[in-house]
């Protein structure tokens, strides 16, 4: 019997089909990249806003105020009496007196004694000026309550989190594509709640449950595209996240043209629908249906490949070798049973975290370079774009561990210049920043592959959702290791990065080079590498 290596050799490594699979299947990096950023555009803080004074609407109808009117008789007062007041969270806690005057509800006050007027906290009674439609003057996110914002994402990246676990376990258990098709109607029922929640809390809800039906999108997609290729044609995994970056790049034009947050949450979360067509276009994993003992399954989809590619199996292929190894339900013990795996899976997991903490620290601290958001965030995405091209240019002729390493060795040199380069050269500063980004973005892109490619078929999805987790836990942790590191000194977490990265690149010098060899179907395969 032939193994499947030898049969996907014969039936197209990387024929039409392939393609056809691969350009429908990354159309899911562009859903996921905006999902992912989306809060940049979905959480606009309003340039000016104030509080209004219980009870204002009753008295603005019966005095005919304007609201420039009733800003001035609620926000200037509170300048008068204490300049650092700026109206925005909190409010005068004084009896309004239209009785006597409508020009002048506080004459009885005096304007020499407003710094001794009262003042309350503003609980939502706030005015958004030229309003910009987002979740903050939606859900009232601001002042006392300007963490919950903070919170939309961490929930976010739980949902993440949350559904490399749930979902990478169903994906080996029940098939890739039936839960890559669920995931994406999924991210799109919740996006559209999400859109029209009635309030914060089930904002949060759907928004955590399209963040873990999202992550099984994406881990799915990626995982099934490495797994119908040949061999030498594994680097589809790297060109992939070529369409992750698009998705950063379009997001900004999506916003541009979209004047409200709804708008553009179901923007970004309808396309999703889209992808159930690939119900009849897109097939089961061969090599997950051989490890289920689906062989004949298996070879049909093999044989349909082969017609589609312009060739024909051999007639004496009635049956594909199958794995020897008992089909089990996956479990991090699985991981880490035997000496290789335990080794791998450490330095992955090791790996995921870093590179998420560092490249999320590293876009946080260079910021908004103009006053354009979204010229800054499409240029922001567009610096990204190299670095699967050089990957493309450099992993089939050094390999994947030397490429790995050295981008986190470049990134961690990067960081340690960054931080003690003089203030007064701004420029510089940026350029080397920019290199530790598209260093470690290198490094990000590169732990995909490696990390699908050191599972085997058996553990594979399981095994790339449970490290790239960490990848989720890295994301949480990175604003807070930011900011409270760089209020003790700014270029403080600078260094810690570069800490960071210089171990990551000498661990995986450790790893096994895959570079031409075919996926491991079993753990004794890993074992051998």
């Amino acid at each position: 019997m032939p193994s499947f290596d030898e049969v996907l050799k014969e039936a197209g490594e990387f024929g039409r089909f392939q393609k056809r699979v691969f350009f429908l299947l990354s159309q899911t990096g562009i859903t996921f990249s905006s999902l992912f950023a989306s809060i940049v555009f979905l959480g606009r803080a309003p340039d000016h806003f104030w509080c209004r004074i219980p009870g204002a609407a009753e008295l603005s109808e019966r005095c005919g105020w304007t609201l420039e009117d009733e800003r001035n008789f609620t926000v200037l007062p509170l300048h008068l009496g204490n300049e650092s007041v700026s109206g925005e969270c909190e409010r005068l806690d004084v009896t309004w007196d239209t009785s006597v005057s409508c020009t002048s509800p506080l004459a009885r006050y005096g304007n020499h004694s407003t710094g001794n007027l009262p003042l309350a906290p503003c609980h939502g009674n706030w005015v958004y000026e030229q309003p910009q439609s987002s979740i903050v003057s939606e859900y009232d996110l601001v002042c006392g309550n300007a963490w919950m914002l903070d919170l939309s994402q961490a929930i976010l990246n739980l949902g993440f989190l949350t559904g490399a676990f749930i979902l990478g376990y169903a994906a080996d258990r029940y098939g890739r594509i039936l839960i890559y098709l669920l995931s994406c109607l999924g991210v799109g029922i919740c996006g559209i709640i999400v859109a029209f929640s009635p309030n914060f809390t089930v904002f949060l809800i759907f928004r955590f449950l399209q963040g873990m039906f999202g992550k099984g999108t994406w881990m799915t997609c990626y995982v099934l595209v490495t797994e119908i290729v040949g061999s030498d044609q594994r680097i589809v995994g790297i060109v992939i996240q070529i369409f992750f970056t698009l998705g950063i790049i379009i997001l900004p034009g999506i916003a541009y043209l979209i004047p409200t947050w709804q708008g553009i949450q179901l923007a970004i979360s309808l396309p999703n629908f889209l992808f159930l067509l690939y119900y009849w276009v897109v097939p089961e994993s061969p090599r997950w249906l051989l490890t289920r003992k689906k062989g004949e399954k298996a070879l049909k989809i093999m044989r349909n490949i082969a017609k589609h590619n312009g060739k024909f199996l051999s007639p004496h292929y009635s049956e594909i070798t199958i794995s020897n190894e008992e089909v089990s339900n996956p479990s991090f013990l699985d991981l880490v049973r035997t000496p290789r795996m335990r080794r791998n899976t450490l330095i992955l997991m090791y790996a995921w975290f870093t590179s998420a903490l560092i490249y999320q620290g590293l876009v946080m601290r260079l910021g908004i370079i103009g006053g354009n958001l979204y010229l800054d965030f499409f240029i922001s995405g567009a610096v990204e774009l190299p670095s699967a091209f050089l990957i493309i240019v450099t992993i089939d002729r050094f390999g994947r561990r030397l490429p790995f390493a050295m981008s986190n060795i470049v990134a961690s040199i990067a960081c340690l210049i960054t931080a003690f380069l003089p203030e007064d050269i701004p420029w510089l500063k940026t350029t080397v920043a920019t290199l530790g980004r598209l260093s470690i973005t290198i490094a990000f892109e590169v732990v995909y592959l490696v990390n699908s490619e050191l599972y085997p078929t058996t553990l594979r999805n399981f095994g790339v959702s449970l490290c790239s987790s960490l990848c989720d836990l890295g994301g949480i942790i990175a604003p807070f290791l930011l900011f409270r590191l760089a209020a003790i000194w700014l270029e403080l977490p600078l260094i810690i990065f570069s800490i960071l990265a210089a171990v990551c690149g000498l661990l995986v010098l450790l790893l096994p080079e895959t570079k031409g060899i075919s996926l491991p179907e079993t753990v004794e395969d890993v074992e051998q590498l």
